[in-house]
Parts: structure tokens; C-alpha cells; sequence
């Protein structure tokens, strides 16, 4: 089954309502065969695509993972990007700030581990957590040494949308493709899969008590959502809201907006030179005799 990416993706000026996204939809495959066979044909593509950035290097691709716990964040990231090079992907995961972290401004860590030109970067979270769990938890702010003025204003979270915004417009003007995903989950299929970690005991270290406390916030977390979806969705960086209860369809669906995004960059191999040329056939000549 064919889709448009656009079927996913959020657009700008527009306020965001969760609950009128689907958490689920009819899957793009009919059997758990065809899902493997369409993630591998998927796979080979973005292998392809991968190796036309590498070789051109003046363009590269920066995809961002957010969700609530248990969306298969992991699972998407691990299972689409497997035929990668691991030369040209880099895979980050960003937890509690360090205390050097929390001393600098909230961009400064994952701007550290942007992408290079002619490589896939990868935030397993990233900076929209500074608008999401902090805003969610505001104690948070108290360990991140702001002034107090900076505190007790009213617009700090508006001013961090716009940074986030304007962060993001300098690295589209860069070069830097930024591709962003929510994994839409819901309440319930959470609760589900936390009871398999429980169950499994392979995936017993994913869970602990903190998990559940947070589903408490589920509300908060929601309109959290909403909001920094509503408000940093651009032209050149909108939202793709992936409906999530099903793992195997979310990575589908992922896949094929991670291949049309890479497509739309045009990457070519690069054109040889007439010098050039002529340096590969002396090399030539060379190991011939």
C-alpha cells in the first residue's frame, strides 16, 4: 500500500489537537513477510541514498525522534537505519543534562552533535525536551542557573519555540536537512507494553517506577506536545505525526519519509573532471605497469 508523507505532516500556522491524529491506522503491509520484505527493499534505498550524500558532501540530514516512553523510538531508529554506513550516521540520545550541560543554553549540547555535510545525523530526543518535560516538570529550570528575571518571565517558553524555530531556519540555510517525528502512542498501548517489559525479562532494564509516575502527566504531556508542534512546525521543518501502536507500520511509515525526504535533496554522484580524469588514468597507467 502506497501513502503520501504529506498524510503525516503537520503544516504551518496551524494548532495541533493529538486527539484528532490517529494513534493507529490500516497497515501498509498484509502479512508480517511482507513487512520484512518491504523494510528491506526500504533499507536498500536509504543504503543508496545514503552513499549519494556521502559522496557529494555538500548536504546533510539531521532526523529527530520524539515520544513518550515505549513509542518504539528505539525499535524505528535501530530497524530503518540498519543498512546505513555507520560511517556516514551518528546516533544520539539525550537524557538528564549534565551539569556542564545545564551550565550552557539549553541548544548548546545537541548543536555539539550535528550532523557533518555528507552524513545522517540522529536525535533520539534532543533539544525539543527543553520545551516538553521541562515544561511539563518546571522545577527542572531551577538546575539550569538561568537568571531569575529569565525565570519568572511569562514569555520563556515562547522565547524558546522561536529559538528553536530560528535554529532550525539557520540550519536549512546551512545545508542541514531536518526531518522530525512524534510517535503518536496511545495511553493504552503504553500501558500494554509496559507490562510486556515486565513480563519479558530481557526488557526488564527498560522499565522502572519512574515510567509509571510520568503517565500521570499524560495530559500535561499531551498539550506539551501540541503546543511545540503548533509552534515550530516551518515550511522547511514541519512535524510528521507517526501513528505508533503498531511498531512494524511506524517504522514503514518512517522509512518512506526518511527516502522521500533524501530524494528531495537531489544528491548526484560527483561529475569527474577533465584533471581529474587525467590524475585516474596516470594512477592507472601506473598500477598497470
Amino acid at each position: 500500500m502506497k501513502f503520501k508523507p504529506d498524510s503525516f505532516r503537520t503544516q504551518p500556522g496551524k494548532k495541533i489537537k493529538l486527539s484528532h491524529w490517529a494513534t493507529k491506522i490500516k497497515p501498509l503491509y498484509k502479512s508480517e513477510k511482507e513487512y520484512k520484505q518491504m523494510l528491506l527493499d526500504d533499507i536498500r534505498e536509504l543504503e543508496s541514498l545514503q552513499r549519494l550524500l556521502y559522496a557529494s558532501g555538500t548536504r546533510a540530514v539531521l532526523l529527530i525522534f520524539q515520544a513518550m516512553d515505549a513509542a518504539g523510538k528505539d525499535g524505528a531508529i535501530s530497524h530503518v537505519m540498519s543498512g546505513v554506513n555507520p560511517e556516514g550516521c551518528d546516533v544520539h540520545s539525550f537524557k538528564t543534562p549534565s551539569a556542564e550541560e545545564a551550565a550552557h543554553d539549553f541548544l548548546w549540547r545537541t548543536t555539539c552533535r550535528l550532523p557533518r555535510r555528507g552524513s545522517i545525523g540522529i536525535f533520539n530526543r534532543s533539544y525539543y525536551e527543553e520545551v516538553l518535560i521541562v515544561k511539563v516538570h518546571p522545577e527542572v529550570l531551577e538546575s539550569e542557573t538561568l537568571p531569575v528575571e529569565l525565570l519568572e518571565a511569562k514569555s520563556i517558553w515562547e522565547g524558546r519555540y522561536r529559538s528553536i524555530a530560528d535554529f532550525e531556519k539557520h540550519l536549512h540555510r546551512n545545508g542541514t536537512k531536518v526531518v522530525k517525528f512524534y510517535l503518536h502512542l496511545s495511553k493504552q498501548e503504553q500501558r500494554r507494553r509496559f507490562l510486556a517489559r515486565i513480563d519479558d525479562p530481557e526488557k526488564n532494564w527498560k522499565f522502572s517506577m519512574a515510567d509509571v509516575k510520568e503517565r500521570k502527566y499524560w495530559g500535561s504531556y499531551m498539550k506539551a506536545y501540541e503546543e511545540c508542534i503548533a509552534a515550530t512546525t516551518t515550511k522547511h521543518a514541519p512535524w510528521h505525526v507517526v501513528p505508533a501502536d503498531d511498531k512494524l507500520n511506524a517504522r514503514l511509515v518512517v522509512s518512506r519519509i526518511v527516502i522521500d525526504a533524501m530524494k528531495s535533496l537531489g544528491q548526484k554522484m560527483p561529475k569527474v573532471t577533465g584533471p581529474r580524469r587525467r590524475e585516474l588514468e596516470a594512477i592507472r597507467r601506473t598500477l598497470v605497469n
